[in-house]
């Protein structure tokens, strides 16, 4: 699996998604989910191997209060983590990555 691939198809679809995430308690658009994600993976690419890390090391809780992310989308909230592991999923079998 091309990881480089699998990652900028999850950062797209983070801030495509139209999806409302919710970090330390407060609720951020999915633009603004994007922009927080990336500044998070350029601090921390060196130590991502694989698009599962990308998700565990960036998108998944808060480095500063441990809270995990959340997101609303669809009437749907749940941790983000499933989220985008759910989508990294779907974009193997659609033949991405």
């Amino acid at each position: 699996a091309d990881t480089v691939a699998e990652i900028r198809h999850l950062l797209g679809f983070i801030g495509g998604s139209g999806c409302t995430f919710v970090r330390n308690a407060e609720s951020h658009d999915s633009a603004a989910a994007r922009e927080h994600i990336e500044k998070k993976y350029a601090y921390a690419k060196r130590w991502i191997d694989t698009a599962e890390q990308f998700i565990e090391y960036t998108a998944t809780k808060s480095s500063v209060s441990g809270e995990v992310y959340r997101v609303i989308c669809n009437g749907r909230d749940e941790p983000s983590a499933d989220w985008l592991t759910r989508e990294l999923e779907s974009f193997r079998d659609s033949g991405g990555g």
